[in-house]
């Protein structure tokens, strides 16, 4: 089972921080393959858990001399969720191997995954990686990878998962071997050696708590380790209860709160979504406090026209029904007054973000084209002198990775692009442009064209009806193309499946004067609270998909510059249905 959760990490189909679906998903599996060669404890009895005294953050003995750490807390999480009493029981990680070998203990709570130990020991899913980086002193040469290590003097571990790969990789007569990464630290602080390969998050540890300020890690990541629980081969029930605890604590959110604990503070920056909103919010706390501030402007406003109001109804009786009718607009107005200036701050921000997005999707597809021309030189490398290291990483690891990482990459820079188009559409002026008499059947087929792979992609059954005879209507056709791509596109996102259909229709009101266009979807429909909310800006029930909820507000002020309405009719699972309507110009004789 371990093999089979390796194996999908490294062939790609599951990315590496996808770690708690992998739990998910193969905690089923564990315990169907469970059996009865190793019996779980009697009731009152405690599982033996064994761990690594000096392997901070992760586990060791606390100044208290007591178990402590992330691979503890998580532990006793499972324990509680489960049910099961748990004894911990910690020495030097080479005693802890042999204790597990000897079934003194029962299970190790923090073991790398490999194909040497998976012959002996079965793994539970990964629930964390482990970074493996290589320290140095500062004066020291700096090297990037393992194999620029060799004909130097190498401090690990003893029994470690680097210990085992050094060796595999030849390194045996250079290795320096110690009890703990604190010796191996501390040895290569005194000056002896070379370099020592730790684990990312102990090395940088240890350094701070035992100031050892003349360390740095000169090679970040050059190994990534998925880190389990370990049982004796055989013993999968045991492992299954921990595997069925993990994915318990996964869900509840538990396991988030254990993993921030020790482990998200100590962790190196990295491109994250966290880092991604941390610098957002540096962009967006400066407008949310000039939005403030023109909330506060427009409650002055409120209270000003209030009094002329009051002024207004004491001089003219005959006022009243006006007065009436504007207090009931000062809202909409306030939210206008609201929305010009929002408007005129995101173009700022649109253009500052522009600039830099441009580089990026100038340059990523330049990054595509080259690893496109080396892939061939890397792929003749691997077929004549087998497996090598690129990036800190195995090449048959990162081969199928490469080309996700860049498209991944080129996918955000186009979703930033077309997040800051939105905002530049909702923050145009109210004109409609050039105006001129337009055909709308024309104007709705050059939409259809330019949405034509997205529509075939999302239905088997979509048709257009299109009203002969229709009379032109006055304003910007390219407007009203935008309005329609908005429409049909949300149509077809609203469809649950390829087997539903949407269909676009256009005809004439006479007695409204009106050139209709009608798109209806067989989509899950919108509930009805929501209906009041559409075309507010920056609303949207698809943010977890992408949505950024202008595009109907655009949609919406674009049919309000031509003199028209937006309408729409749904309840949830029967469709939708929208209707626009533009006005006629009326004939001059």
């Amino acid at each position: 089972m371990a093999r089979f959760v390796a194996g999908y990490f490294r062939s790609g189909r599951i990315p590496i921080r996808g770690v708690h679906l992998a739990v998910v998903l193969t905690f089923s599996l564990l315990a169907v393959t469970a059996h009865a060669e190793f019996p779980l404890p009697n009731h009152g009895e405690s599982v033996i858990v064994g761990g690594d005294r000096a392997y901070p953050p992760y586990e060791f003995i606390d100044k208290d001399g007591k178990p402590a750490g992330y691979n503890v807390d998580l532990t006793k999480a499972i324990a509680e969720v489960m049910g099961i009493r748990v004894e911990f029981r910690f020495g030097s990680w080479s005693e802890m191997r042999t204790a597990l070998q000897k079934k003194k203990i029962d299970i190790l709570q923090g073991i790398s995954y490999s194909e040497d130990r998976s012959r002996t020991l079965d793994f539970s899913p990964p629930h964390t990686i482990v970074h493996h980086a290589i320290f140095a002193r500062r004066e020291t040469r700096p090297v990037r990878t393992l194999e620029e290590l060799r004909g130097k003097k190498v401090i690990v571990f003893r029994d470690g998962i680097m210990h085992e790969r050094l060796k595999r990789m030849g390194f045996d007569r250079e290795l320096i071997l110690t009890p703990t990464p604190a010796e191996a630290l501390r040895l290569l602080a005194s000056g002896k050696y070379d370099y020592a390969v730790v684990a990312m998050l102990p090395g940088m540890y240890l350094i701070r708590e035992l100031h050892l300020s003349n360390l740095v890690p000169v090679a970040k990541a050059v190994v990534s380790e998925q880190y389990c629980y370990g049982v004796l081969k055989g013993n999968r029930e045991l492992l299954s209860r921990f595997s069925e605890g993990l994915a318990i604590l996964i869900k509840t959110g538990q396991y988030k709160e254990i993993y921030n604990k020790w482990l998200g503070v100590n962790e190196p920056p990295r491109v994250t979504k966290e880092l991604a909103i941390k610098y957002g919010a540096a962009i967006l706390v400066p407008l949310l406090v000039i939005l403030a501030v023109t909330v506060l402007w427009s409650r002055t406003l409120h209270k000003r026209v209030e009094a002329r109001t009051a002024e207004l109804a004491q001089e003219v009786a005959e006022r009243n029904r006006a007065l009436e009718e504007l207090r009931r607009h000062q809202d909409k107005l306030i939210q206008a007054d609201k929305m010009a200036s929002l408007g005129t701050l995101v173009s700022g921000v649109a253009h500052e973000i522009n600039n830099p997005n441009g580089l990026l999707l100038l340059d990523i597809p330049i990054l595509k084209r080259v690893h496109d021309d080396a892939d061939e030189i890397f792929e003749d490398r691997f077929r004549e002198h087998g497996d090598f290291m690129l990036g800190g990483v195995p090449y048959s690891e990162m081969r199928a990775e490469i080309p996700r990482i860049l498209q991944e990459m080129q996918d955000g820079a186009q979703r930033i692009k077309r997040i800051v188009n939105d905002l530049k559409d909702f923050a145009r002026r109210d004109d409609a442009g050039q105006k001129e008499l337009i055909d709308v059947n024309a104007a709705v087929q050059t939409a259809l064209r330019l949405i034509d792979p997205t529509i075939r992609s999302s239905t088997q059954h979509f048709a257009a009806t299109y009203a002969e005879g229709l009379p032109p209507v006055l304003g910007n056709a390219q407007r009203i193309e935008q309005v329609v791509v908005n429409l049909v596109l949300n149509a077809c996102q609203a469809l649950p499946g390829v087997d539903r259909g949407v269909s676009l229709a256009t005809g004439f009101d006479r007695e409204q004067n009106v050139v209709v266009i009608q798109v209806r979807d067989e989509g899950v429909g919108i509930a009805g609270e929501h209906l009041p909310q559409l075309m507010d800006p920056f609303f949207t029930t698809k943010r977890d998909t992408g949505g950024t909820g202008l595009g109907l507000s655009v949609s919406a002020g674009i049919v309000k510059e031509h003199g028209g309405t937006l309408r729409f009719e749904s309840a949830p699972e029967t469709g939708t249905t929208v209707t626009l309507s533009l006005p006629v110009p009326a004939q001059r004789g």
